[in-house]
């Protein structure tokens, strides 16, 4: 278990690479330099798989699964597979500053297609190494991405029923009719998972540990829910009848729909929770501590009838609680993991995330901003518990300089008398953060642009809104020789590095 230190929120679409996204390229291993010199150990990278629809890494099209995005197409350039001139062709850096998702689907894939073609990977030891340990979801995973590009992306329970039943005879006709394809989605998986291991592996040697992150959730439109219908609340034609969101608030009067399907709690319990040890365990090859998004939700779930227009009608049910967790403990031993705590909290999540051991999560902006549901007092930095996250914001927030632009006068006003400063709005930032670096928590993560001091538009994610989310981007050079130090500074100066 780390003891007391700080890291840097930031997702590995916000990297400075080439050709138009963050990946595990370059940038990747320049940034964990960066974090090395500004004496950060954590790097909170949010969650990697495959997404869709919408683009966001909450929805992706696989909980196992890693996004192709993310493949190094420098390193398939020096194997020989692609040239710098297609790749530069295909994938102009017309925008630095944004993510063009939609350029991303139409050229990068059709750039690892080729790849793909020109490999000779797929007969290496390797690579039947990579598929025999992934076998229990890389075999579902490759043929739903199949399956699903010969239909032009349709939501698998759009397919032939016979294939969206998973009738047997129509999925072994599926396996040899696409078998190019199924070869070429696992390709893509070990190219990922080789890559991301090489970074971890290189982040561990400048003592820089990678946070990660999952959706409490499924997608409705995964290999998961498809795969294993009997895990969630679907109908007896795979259609959900209940699924996820959280009630009404003040953030969003309607409540939030989010639509993911839920679980059948009483189905996981009684295999002894087999999926979730795999998926955990599965994790816990790609990060060094992980973050579980929502984890009021295994304490009580917020279920609403499937086909509402609102989060409005919904209702709680009860979670699985510690027995989940009894059964993580025993199979994994004690991994770090981090519950995801926020928002209305009751006593019995407090308990639950108690007895777990796990760290919660303490979030600055909630202590003054009164459209937060939670206890102000919780979030004031000198009352969190050593076991604890601390952050500014998180990458649903909006960034501290225009999180300060929302709040009231009032709100501001007492801010600023907490931090005891008199500083200009725009010279906020910086007070605010060290309120959160010298709080007790033994974690403090702080989002890139908060180190920034950037506003609104560099917004990560807004919830429950679509088109704008998850594409800001680093520029070249704006993780300064300057910021490092001034960073590692005040990491020393608050007990989160040790001195030179």
């Amino acid at each position: 278990m780390i003891s007391r230190a700080s890291g840097i929120l930031l997702p590995v679409t916000s990297l400075p690479s080439r050709y138009g996204i963050g990946c595990f390229d370059r940038a990747a291993y320049e940034f964990i330099d960066w974090l090395a010199r500004a004496g950060q150990h954590i790097w909170q990278i949010l969650p990697i798989g495959p997404t869709g629809y919408g683009d966001s890494p909450y929805q992706a099209f696989s909980t196992f699964a890693g996004n192709p995005y993310f493949i190094s197409l420098d390193e398939l350039i020096e194997a020989g597979w692609l040239s710098e001139e297609e790749c530069k062709e295909a994938l102009p850096d017309t925008d630095p500053r944004h993510v063009d998702y939609a350029l991303q689907y139409e050229q990068r894939m059709a750039l690892l297609r080729k790849a793909f073609e020109r490999s000779d990977l797929c007969q290496t030891p390797q690579f039947d190494a990579f598929q025999k340990e992934n076998a229990d979801w890389l075999e579902d995973y490759a043929l739903f991405m199949a399956i699903k590009n010969a239909r032009f992306g349709q939501d698998w329970t759009g397919w032939e029923p016979e294939l969206s039943m998973r009738e047997p005879a129509a999925i072994e006709a599926a396996r040899k009719q696409y078998e190019q394809d199924i070869l070429f989605y696992e390709f893509l998986q070990c190219l990922f998972f080789d890559q991301l291991q090489r970074l971890l592996a290189y982040a561990h040697s400048k003592e820089v540990y990678l946070i990660g992150d999952i959706p409490i959730y499924v997608a409705p439109d995964s290999a998961d829910a498809w795969a294993d219908p009997q895990l969630f609340q679907l109908d007896e034609h795979h259609r959900a009848t209940d699924i996820s969101g959280c009630p009404p608030d003040a953030f969003a009067a309607d409540g939030q729909l989010w639509g993911n399907p839920l679980y059948r709690w009483e189905v996981h319990e009684a295999t002894g929770f087999d999926w979730w040890i795999r998926r955990i365990r599965h994790c816990f090859k790609t990060c060094d501590i992980l973050r579980i998004d929502h984890f009021r939700g295994f304490d009580e779930y917020y279920s609403i009838p499937a086909g509402s227009k609102t989060a409005a009608a919904g209702h709680w049910e009860k979670g699985p609680g510690m027995k989940l967790f009894i059964a993580l403990q025993q199979a994994l031993g004690e991994g770090e993991i981090i519950a995801e705590d926020l928002g209305y909290v009751t006593d019995s999540v407090r308990q639950l995330v108690a007895d777990s051991g796990y760290a919660g999560m303490k979030v600055l902006e909630f202590a003054f901003d009164s459209r937060d549901t939670g206890s102000a007092r919780d979030y004031l930095p000198h009352n969190y518990p050593v076991n604890a996250v601390a952050y500014t914001g998180t990458h649903d927030n909006a960034p501290l300089e225009g999180w300060l632009s929302e709040i009231t006068e009032e709100e501001k006003d007492k801010a600023r008398r907490y931090i005891c400063s008199d500083a200009a709005d725009e010279q906020l930032y910086w007070p605010l953060v060290c309120a959160v670096l010298r709080s007790p928590a033994r974690l403090a993560v702080i989002p890139m642009q908060d180190y920034l001091g950037y506003g609104n538009e560099a917004r990560i994610n807004q919830p429950s809104t679509m088109g704008k989310n998850w594409r800001w981007r680093l520029l070249p050079g704006e993780c300064s020789p300057e910021l490092a130090e001034k960073i590692c500074s005040a990491a020393i100066l608050y007990g989160r590095k040790e001195e030179a």
